[in-house]
């Protein structure tokens, strides 16, 4: 499966690039007895969580994560190791993890901690009575370090039963700032603006915008921005329930707004044919390469970027610079996605480990390691490595209960989520006829209303 998959579920936020306002601060430190806790606690003057002695404990966590996001999680789970004397074994998860997870269930070998990347998955696993509720220790670390909107996304008919860890911002254009200062650009602040640049960005000889088409979620996200824009979030919402239909006006109004650029084909790189041709990475690093002369000037997607601006030489913050989304209707959009923690075996272990996730100190361990954002609202954003990282996080928090959550992420799988079909599919034939908004509305309807059905 597509690394680009997990990427993007590992899902964000718009971020206004300016003064940093820091959250409250927490120390990182080794768990040591304190007799103050009671028997069989751990905890030190310097941590922020209370945690059991688990020694000779068995742990294991399914995730979809590899590579680097792999790498920097264990050093998470290293940390609860040496606090609690627990052993923890990740254990490599495919995509979709639901999937994945009904074979090992099946099986009778279910992980005892999942971090799960949707909605839609945690409400699946509630269903199918996989998930386990979130004990008292993690809910009391959730509510001092958490907006409420986070704890909703983890609750089923109110019940917790997910730690949100990870979040990703995805309301960001990512601009080669040669190409910008070649053609005499600046970061636009509108759609209209943003429109109004590219054509700027066209006249200088460089096309201005690059889009991942072959991965059908990228266009999702473009919807989705200009949706919660222009329509508000309370018809965000609707949507995102079905509730009201695929064929409404602003359902519509937004794809004529996409339209303006998808329907401007030399304005895309290599146009709608070979947008749909280039899977997520490339349309990174075609953007971050080729010195002046790159093969687009711009890509939008969320902090995740960073993870293939560092496969180019471009250094993020000179040649590589980020703008919020731009404001289709009166604001710029805050759309959000990420991965919680959800235990799949009663235990002292599994509920642990949750109140582990949910707290400063390890969240703190990732964010210092780079490409990661926490919806930890009590972590100092000076524990991120560099300016653009702290200000998108510092976007993340100051978004607060406004943050509205990846409205595909949210839908049943078929619908929402699965390659070549449903709305991946339908976006990527509107992106080669943009000009069919009727239909593109109709076809998105239909498999919106088999799939909320079932």
């Amino acid at each position: 499966m597509r690394t680009t998959l997990r990427m993007r579920r590992a899902a964000v936020v718009f971020t206004a690039v300016g003064a940093l306002a820091l959250g409250g601060c927490s120390d990182d430190g080794e768990g040591k007895d304190n007799a103050g806790d009671g028997p069989g606690r751990t905890q030190d003057s310097t941590s922020s969580v209370d945690l059991p002695k688990l020694d000779g404990e068995q742990i294991s966590v399914a995730a979809v994560w590899t590579g680097p996001e792999q790498a920097n999680f264990t050093k998470v789970l290293d940390e609860f190791e040496k606090r609690t004397g627990a052993t923890v074994t990740f254990v490599p998860a495919q995509d979709p993890i639901v999937n994945f997870l009904g074979t090992k269930i099946a099986g009778g070998q279910p992980p005892d901690v999942a971090m799960i990347p949707q909605v839609g998955a945690i409400q699946q696993a509630v269903a199918k009575k996989w998930a386990k509720p979130v004990g008292n220790e993690a809910r009391a670390q959730l509510g001092q370090n958490y907006a409420q909107v986070w704890q909703d996304l983890g609750a089923v008919d109110g019940t917790q039963y997910g730690v949100y860890f990870k979040a990703a911002n995805k309301s960001l254009i990512w601009y080669n700032a040669q190409a910008f200062d070649n053609a005499g650009a600046s970061e636009p602040k509108t759609w209209k603006d943003f429109l109004a640049t590219a054509e700027t960005v066209s006249a200088s000889g460089v096309t201005p915008v690059s889009v991942g088409g072959a991965d059908g979620w990228t266009l999702t996200d473009w919807f989705e921005n200009i949706y919660l824009s222009q329509a508000g979030p309370e018809k965000y919402d609707q949507l995102a329930k079905h509730e009201i239909a695929w064929t409404d006006p602003s359902v519509k109004d937004a794809l004529t707004t996409l339209a303006e650029l998808f329907g401007k084909p030399e304005l895309i790189a290599g146009g709608a044919d070979g947008a749909l041709q280039t899977e997520f990475p490339a349309s990174v690093t075609q953007t971050f390469t080729g010195g002046d002369q790159p093969k687009a000037a711009m890509v939008f997607e969320g902090d995740f970027v960073s993870v293939n601006i560092a496969q180019t030489r471009a250094k993020i913050g000179t040649d590589a610079k980020v703008f919020p989304f731009p404001a289709v209707g009166a604001d710029s959009p805050v759309v959000t996605g990420g991965d919680a923690a959800v235990a799949l075996k009663d235990g002292k272990g599994a509920q642990a480990l949750l109140t582990w996730l949910a707290s400063t100190d390890a969240a703190k361990i990732w964010a210092e390691a780079g490409g990661f954002i926490s919806p930890n609202k009590s972590l100092d954003v000076a524990a991120y490595p560099n300016d653009v990282q702290r200000t998108m996080a510092q976007a993340l928090i100051d978004a607060g209960d406004d943050v509205r959550f990846d409205m595909s992420d949210q839908a049943p799988q078929s619908f929402g989520g699965t390659p070549g079909k449903g709305e991946w599919k339908t976006l990527q034939d509107f992106l080669k006829n943009p000009k069919d908004v009727a239909g593109t509305q109709a076809k998105l309807e239909s498999d919106a209303a088999k799939a909320y059905k079932s």
